[in-house]
């Protein structure tokens, strides 16, 4: 494929402290719990976010359980918010199908 021309386009640097804003208000319209830096469902930890540098060092649980087993993520632009908030939803969506 080509090399497109960005037309002297460059896109806006990622906003991190915004991004982790608009992430835990999607958490929140998701009927998780805010508890410090993480969130819960039903009581138990499901995800964590934290600000690291100019990015956002996210963490996701394999498992709904008290003592989860974390996927870390790095979220450095736009895209990499929405894929892991896309994951997220999908994990809830199968904790609540499995109970």
């Amino acid at each position: 494929m080509p090399d497109l021309p960005d037309f002297g386009f460059a896109p806006p640097p990622f906003d991190a402290a915004g991004a982790i804003a608009h992430l835990k208000r999607a958490l929140r319209d998701l009927r998780l719990a805010e508890r410090g830096t993480g969130f819960e469902l039903r009581g138990k930890r499901v995800a964590e976010l934290q600000l690291e540098g100019g990015a956002i060092a996210a963490k996701t649980a394999r498992k709904l359980a008290l003592t989860p087993e974390w996927d870390r993520v790095q979220i450095r632009n736009a895209a990499e918010q929405r894929k892991w908030l896309d994951e997220l939803k999908k994990r809830l969506e199968r904790w609540e199908r499995e109970e």
